[in-house]
């Protein structure tokens, strides 16, 4: 399993990956979010991404304001910045999105630690499951997300879990916590 809190892996990645290491290291991003604990999520740190898919970085505030606030002025004259406010799961969480070089961020904000954050767990549970279930199950998840469905979507199709994806996955998370160390 990689080692998601350091962007290492990135370097020895798809083409793709590789690309993002270089943008994450050319500008800065991840330092300039650095006391937010930013975690990259989503598709591309498992290798499932599409040509537009986003990069996903979840952080952590204790202050809403602050963090919403401070994204404005260390981002806000990137191409395409705007944010939103939203509760995803009674969540109060704040979004940026940009555009830095060939890539088109979304920064993810909750007051949740990001260890802790439904993404970081989505992640987590999609890289065992790709691992358990070998390059086959792999291909299918991308054809699938190909065909317009979610990452999260997809999982659970393959797998012939019914419910919301993005529940089912965090209770796949708990029941392999307990059996592995993940």
């Amino acid at each position: 399993m990689a080692e998601f809190n350091n962007i290492d892996y990135l370097q020895t990645g798809s083409i793709r990956q590789q690309q993002l290491y270089k943008t994450l290291e050319k500008s800065g991003l991840l330092d300039l979010l650095r006391a937010y604990d930013p975690i990259v999520v989503g598709s591309i740190p498992l290798g499932l991404d599409l040509p537009d898919s986003d990069v996903d970085i979840i952080c952590s505030y204790a202050d809403k304001l602050k963090f919403h606030n401070y994204l404005k002025a260390v981002f806000g004259e990137k191409v395409g910045f705007v944010t939103s406010q939203s509760a995803i799961y009674a969540n109060e969480t704040i979004i940026a999105n940009f555009r830095e070089d060939n890539f088109e961020f979304e920064i993810f904000g909750q007051q949740i630690p990001t260890r802790d954050q439904m993404g970081y767990k989505h992640l987590l549970i999609e890289d065992h499951l790709l691992m358990t279930h070998g390059q086959t199950f792999k291909n299918q998840i991308c054809e699938l997300k190909e065909d317009g469905y979610r990452t999260e979507e997809a999982f659970c199709k393959l797998l012939g879990i019914n419910g919301n994806p993005y529940i089912a996955l965090i209770e796949q998370y708990e029941q392999v916590l307990h059996q592995h160390d993940i």
